[in-house]
């Protein structure tokens, strides 16, 4: 095997490389790191040569990162996850600590917990930020690519190498408007196939559990309205005679602010859990254990 000389190489080099993959852009990359777009550019010149490529291209659409750099994030990731880990502080203190947290999660979700989160940040963790990226499908990929610390949502079939902890048991109810028919009388099954409907798709495609419900009972439902977003859809029913299905603790949070009666489905969905998911490499880390303790006490108060 041919020794490779080692003492040219710059952790900070292979942290940029890190941010070139996660942003995609040689000016956020620096951003992402507090460089300069200069020193970034400087800084892309040092890992071509000593990466032997060009890692990251100008294309007709953009920034593309070389099949070679594709290759090597994973490796750069682990190496870097390795390196923290061996400076990493054996304690949590947070009411000292400062840095950020990443939690990756849907709308829906968030709503439920961030807003306890945050006030907990606040009074014992004053030096932590705390980061919400754009939702990336299940945010598997991104907790395994060290995108986030965490991801909360509704997982199967976790890869190797996850930890998950549930959160709490959740069921469906429907929502319509104030004085909407249907709140006079009960609601019934016949009744509520009846009625144009408002469904919430995260990914945007696919059918719900209330779809598959109904399809078991041979019945099937008109969508008047499809929408990936959960705190679009109560205001969208508020508005209209739609009738729409969501979990129980976001209808009741929804109801405190928004002109919607929750009425109980008459049809059996199988209830959900919402998880935690980080993945192994942060298992032990203190920062990340106090992180989903704190989670886990909001939910308990749901």
């Amino acid at each position: 095997m041919q020794k490779v000389d080692l003492s040219g190489v710059d952790l900070n080099l292979l942290k940029l490389f890190d941010a070139l993959l996660k942003e995609g852009g040689v000016t956020r990359a620096g951003e992402r790191l507090g460089l300069s777009q200069p020193a970034a550019s400087r800084g892309l010149g040092r890992l071509r040569r000593l990466l032997n490529d060009k890692l990251l291209v100008r294309t007709a659409n953009g920034w593309e990162l070389t099949p070679r750099a594709i290759a090597l994030s994973g490796s750069v990731t682990k190496l870097l996850d390795d390196a923290r880990a061996i400076v990493a502080p054996s304690e949590f203190h947070p009411s000292t600590a400062s840095g950020r947290f990443t939690i990756a999660t849907a709308d829906h979700l968030a709503l439920l917990l961030m807003p306890a989160l945050v006030s907990k940040l606040a009074s014992l963790a004053p030096g932590i930020d705390l980061v919400m990226p754009s939702p990336a499908g299940d945010n598997v990929d991104l907790i395994a690519q060290g995108g986030a610390d965490l991801a909360i949502g509704s997982f199967q079939g976790l890869p190797a190498r996850f930890y998950c902890r549930p959160l709490y048991d959740e069921d469906f109810v429907c929502v319509v408007r104030k004085s909407h028919p249907a709140v006079a009388e009960q609601l019934t099954l016949e009744n509520f196939v009846s009625l144009s409907h408002l469904s919430v798709i995260i990914t945007g495609q696919g059918r719900s559990a209330v779809d598959d419900a109904l399809s078991q009972h041979g019945l099937t439902r008109r969508i008047a309205v499809r929408t990936p977003h959960f705190l679009v859809a109560p205001m969208i029913v508020a508005e209209s005679d739609l009738i729409l299905s969501i979990p129980r603790r976001l209808a009741h949070r929804i109801a405190r602010s928004v002109p919607i009666e929750i009425l109980e489905l008459p049809i059996k969905i199988q209830p959900f859990t919402p998880s935690i998911i980080w993945h192994e490499r942060q298992h032990y880390d203190p920062a990340n254990v106090w992180l989903r303790n704190q989670i886990v006490e909001i939910a308990r108060e749901l």
